[in-house]
């Protein structure tokens, strides 16, 4: 219990003290989940030895709701933020990174691993699935903060967030898909993954979304009409909002991020101006109190016997994924994308980073296949991997963008 105490602690003083020293940090190449992880390695098993998530129970357990939970709140702020009705206005651009650049990346990604790793295709494929969606987290650090705002053009930050909101869900199919096959005969795999998977899980997850947005967005407009809500509550509100959509798309067993996302759109769409001005401002600060805690986990959890083993091998899968996993399939088809210009492709191709949605499914493929080990190992190497370069760069590219092209 103890220990959990210190956990709490530091976490929270590590938070504390990047909001303090918030505008310092943005002058930095560090980005904040990067800060995070560092702590996290730092208290961790290979350097303080202060804390052992192994002692307190499962800790893929734990840090798969520790995942859903931030990544339900990462996604909600980012539909909060985005323009109203941008998902819709721009649907051409978001379909082309969608239904062309994530396959694409699922593709390169585990055609990779089976080339590197030697590993069976459906094995490869499900680790390319892992590494399919972009993070909101890491990317929501990439696309805000002042240096992002005066540095970046507005078409470039919504579209990194909006992809990042939407694939977390949708990457779900190509999760399933391998995962399904490795489990099942092939003809009741695919089967159920058109059935269950497509049109009932993803398919139900979008009309639960617009349902619960538009009715909460309703209510809210009555409640204000009548003066019955205080306006320091709207922040309670919409996280609230956001735990209901998590917990009630769990509870019919419809894919839960994607509801959470299109609950937000929803949302976002009836209520008024001054409240998602006021929205704007406070979620931001919200998302680094929820969101951040998280890395200080993953950097507590770090395999690092395990990605000795990996050798020269998993160095290679790594360097490859990082160059060749996305910015490829972006400049082969932005063309096809009306809301990205040639000088932003290389832009939006780089900040696709992997984070909090590859271990959220990395620790799904381990509750349901038998190839655990190899995938958590992996997707961790990987994603340890974009989260140091990423969150070295996105400063400075930014800014080089920005002295090039503002």
């Amino acid at each position: 219990m103890s220990e959990f105490y210190i956990a709490i602690t530091v976490i929270g003083a590590s938070v504390l003290l990047l909001a303090l020293v918030s505008r310092p940090i943005e002058r930095t190449p560090l980005a904040p989940p990067l800060v995070m992880m560092l702590i996290g390695i730092a208290l961790g098993p290979v350097a303080l030895d202060l804390l052992d998530p192994a002692q307190w129970g499962n800790p893929y357990l734990i840090l798969e709701e520790a995942a859903r939970i931030t990544l339900a709140i990462a996604v909600m702020g980012i539909a909060l933020r985005l323009p109203r009705g941008f998902v819709l206005r721009e649907w051409q651009t978001l379909a082309v990174l969608l239904c062309l650049v994530m396959p694409l990346m699922w593709l390169v990604s585990g055609l990779s691993a089976y080339w590197i790793f030697e590993v069976s295709l459906l094995v490869a494929l499900l680790l390319g699935a892992t590494l399919a969606p972009t993070d909101p987290v890491v990317a929501t650090s990439v696309v805000t903060g002042s240096v992002a705002k005066k540095n970046l053009p507005k078409h470039v930050r919504h579209t990194i967030s909006a992809e990042s909101g939407s694939n977390d869900g949708l990457a779900y199919l190509l999760l399933m898909l391998p995962i399904l096959l490795l489990t099942r005969p092939e003809q009741t795999a695919l089967r159920q993954w058109l059935v269950q998977t497509l049109l009932v899980e993803i398919a139900g997850a979008v009309v639960l979304g617009v349902l619960l947005g538009l009715l909460a967005g309703y209510f809210l407009e009555r409640g204000e009409d009548k003066e019955n809500l205080e306006r320091s509550s709207f922040l309670g509100y919409t996280l609230a909002l956001t735990l209901l959509a998590l917990g009630v798309a769990k509870l019919v067993h419809v894919e839960e991020i994607l509801t959470v996302f299109v609950t937000g759109l929803a949302f976002d769409h009836l209520v008024r101006a001054r409240e998602r001005a006021e929205e704007e401002n406070v979620q931001e600060a919200v998302n680094s109190f929820f969101t951040l805690p998280v890395f200080a986990l993953f950097g507590l959890m770090l395999p690092w016997e395990a990605w000795y083993e990996l050798g020269w091998k998993g160095l290679l899968l790594a360097v490859t994924i990082l160059f060749l996993r996305r910015l490829p399939a972006v400049l082969l088809v932005y063309r096809f994308a009306p809301l990205i210009e040639k000088r932003d492709a290389w832009l939006v191709g780089w900040f696709g980073p992997l984070g909090l949605a590859a271990l959220f499914y990395a620790t799904l493929a381990m509750k349901h296949t038998d190839e655990g080990e190899f995938i958590w190992a992996t997707t961790t190497l990987l994603v340890f991997t974009s989260v140091l370069v990423h969150g070295l760069t996105a400063s400075p590219l930014a800014k080089q963008y920005g002295r090039k092209f503002r």
